[in-house]
């Protein structure tokens, strides 16, 4: 349910283009306890003023000279994206009703206004406007849980798996070449239990800042869980840039963390797979990065590999 607060605090446009009815309409919402109440009495700016304000209800009358209140509804639909006009039509004209429900108002007042009818249509198309956007609001929260990982806000698997997909269609699409980075923690399960797993936690979302501040913001650094993380490199010039960029993560990587007062120390391992060198496929590519990896871990740690289409190819740092 939608509290008090809330209720109040929503946002109110009147739209009439005579004066005495915007006074009757604002002082009968002020009494209600309503603050954020505006009015307009030309209806060629209701949809600027909807695109910039987003309002939670709009009180429209139906007969203006000029434009009147169904060609306004006409504009507003190009503005909401999901065809939800929070519109309540207001008319003296009982044959207006089902017309302007037809047209995408969700309810109506008659004039000359019965206050206590008027508060009620209001707060219960408000109550139902204000459950609409909340549940919008729950299932976009939920869309990103389920793209993003919960502990450093970076993508998960899923969501990589779409943009390297992306990155590979496009590379295909212009003749270039993409990339792909798989990185794991030198030594990190040590810090966790001699530390504790807040420092680890604390450590997994430094590691992620400093990732996301190597590379280019086209690319897509992701957490596949634990201390293993993916870069997605959009779009490379050859095999000596992404060298150079795994050696830029690397040393990025090695640098002390502060962590609640104390220096830790953290290297990584990188292996690198490249498009269309290593595969054409999302999972080709990750397989052989993480190959890669599995070489740059058995060689010393703290260096990167990149795949060769037979075998693995070693290249010191």
């Amino acid at each position: 349910m939608i509290d008090s607060d809330t209720m109040l605090g929503a946002s109110i446009l009147i739209v009439d283009d005579l004066e005495t009815n915007v006074l009757l309409l604002e002082h009968m919402l002020s009494e209600a306890g309503y603050r954020c109440v505006t009015s307009t009495m030309d209806p060629h700016v209701v949809c600027d003023l909807h695109r910039a304000n987003h309002y939670d209800l709009i009180l429209l009358d139906l007969q203006m000279p000029g434009m009147d209140g169904f060609q306004v509804m006409e504009c507003l639909k190009e503005i909401e994206p999901d065809g939800y006009l929070p519109v309540l039509a207001i008319t003296a004209q009982p044959g207006h009703k089902l017309r302007a429900l037809q047209a995408g108002a969700k309810d109506f007042i008659a004039k000359p206004f019965d206050f206590m009818e008027a508060r009620t249509r209001i707060h219960n198309m408000l109550e139902v406007r204000l459950l609409y956007k909340q549940l919008e609001q729950y299932s976009h929260a939920l869309e990103s849980m389920a793209m993003h990982d919960a502990l450093t806000g970076l993508p998960n698997r899923r969501l990589l798996t779409d943009r390297v997909s992306l990155a590979i269609a496009h590379a295909h699409r212009n003749k270039s070449a993409m990339a792909v980075m798989y990185l794991d923690l030198d030594g990190f399960k040590q810090i966790n239990d001699s530390l504790g797993h807040d420092v680890g936690d604390m450590l997994l979302t430094i590691v992620a800042d400093r990732l996301e501040a190597a590379v280019r913001q086209e690319d897509t650094v992701a957490r596949m869980g634990g201390d293993e993380f993916v870069i997605g490199l959009w779009e490379i010039s050859d095999a000596d840039g992404v060298a150079s960029l795994a050696s830029k993560v690397i040393q990025a990587l090695s640098q002390p963390y502060r962590i609640q007062g104390r220096d830790v120390s953290m290297t990584a391992s990188v292996g690198v797979s490249m498009y269309p060198m290593h595969g054409d496929e999302v999972e080709t590519l990750m397989k052989s990065a993480d190959l890669a990896l599995y070489e740059a871990k058995h060689s010393g740690k703290n260096n990167y590999r990149i795949a060769a289409r037979t075998e693995l190819l070693a290249i010191e740092r």
